[in-house]
């Protein structure tokens, strides 16, 4: 039996068992990897690209979820050689007319940047842009599908 498990800002999970992640991205990234040979994955769901180190080292930031969920898989049996990642999110969900913060974008470059590092493929992705994002990621065959978020008016 599938469970289903909703990811929120912060927050990774893998799963051995057959799981269904959820999560709704704006600027957040989600970092998606799967073990090719175990058949197993997880995620991760992070707003900001970089710890400045100053307080917890929370996994709200990029190079922190990524190297927790990295670890996380190899500690559920996982090897660097055998991930692959799908990178989603990063979108400029703020009206601003300032580029000074670029959220999103920095987001994005910290996914890629750190994968790079590690040396984990990327074999999907669907990364900037205006709008949101939901994603459905099956932990048991790599399958994610994702839609589009229109901003909403009050």
């Amino acid at each position: 039996m599938q469970s289903n498990l909703f990811i929120y800002p912060g927050k990774l999970e893998v799963a051995t068992n057959p799981t269904q992640f959820t999560t709704i991205l704006g600027s957040c990234v989600a970092v998606c990897l799967w073990d090719t040979k175990l058949k197993f994955g997880g995620i991760n769901h992070f707003m900001l690209p970089l710890w400045n180190g100053e307080g917890l080292a929370s996994p709200k930031y990029g190079n922190i979820a990524i190297d927790k969920l990295i670890t996380k898989m190899i500690w559920a049996g996982a090897s660097i050689e055998n991930m692959e990642a799908k990178v989603f999110g990063g979108g400029n969900v703020i009206n601003t007319t300032s580029n000074l913060y670029n959220i999103g974008e920095r987001n994005i470059e910290m996914a890629f940047s750190k994968l790079n590092e590690y040396g984990i493929r990327v074999v999907g992705s669907s990364t900037g842009g205006k709008k949101g994002r939901k994603i459905l990621m099956d932990s048991s065959n790599f399958k994610i599908l994702h839609k589009f978020i229109e901003k909403q008016s009050f």
